[in-house]
């Protein structure tokens, strides 16, 4: 490799924006060939995340609610357990970015793939 050159891959993402689109997390799984989705919130948005887990039905294996801020690496290890105990092959995270790098911790780990529901869902009603 000459000074100054790099090689760069972008990962694919999608995006899904638009009224009703909170109905599409089970359109989204089954595209990315997944079947077991842990759910990934913080305790205020339990709510929320019964709201997906209603919407995901059988494809929800459980509801993580533990997401705070800065992912501390207790957090991020037993929502990891979890994953790998109920054998999900992706996390849907809603929240902000307390969850997201969640998500991202447990990726990272297990190399599962990772939709996101940033918005207040009541914005998406």
């Amino acid at each position: 490799m000459q000074l100054g050159s790099f090689v760069y891959q972008y990962q694919p993402n999608r995006v899904v924006f638009g009224v009703g689109a909170i109905q599409k997390p089970a359109d989204e799984i089954e595209k990315l060939g997944c079947t077991k989705a842990l759910i990934l919130c913080t305790p205020e948005q339990v709510g929320q995340a019964k709201q997906v887990q209603g919407i995901l039905k059988d494809r929800a294996v459980a509801i993580f609610d533990q997401a705070v801020m800065h992912v501390p690496i207790q957090t991020a290890n037993a929502a990891s357990d979890l994953a790998k105990e109920l054998g999900a092959d992706c996390a849907v995270v809603i929240g902000g970015g307390s969850t997201i790098g969640l998500g991202k911790a447990i990726a990272l780990k297990y190399s599962l793939p990772i939709i996101a529901i940033p918005t207040p869902m009541q914005v998406l009603r």
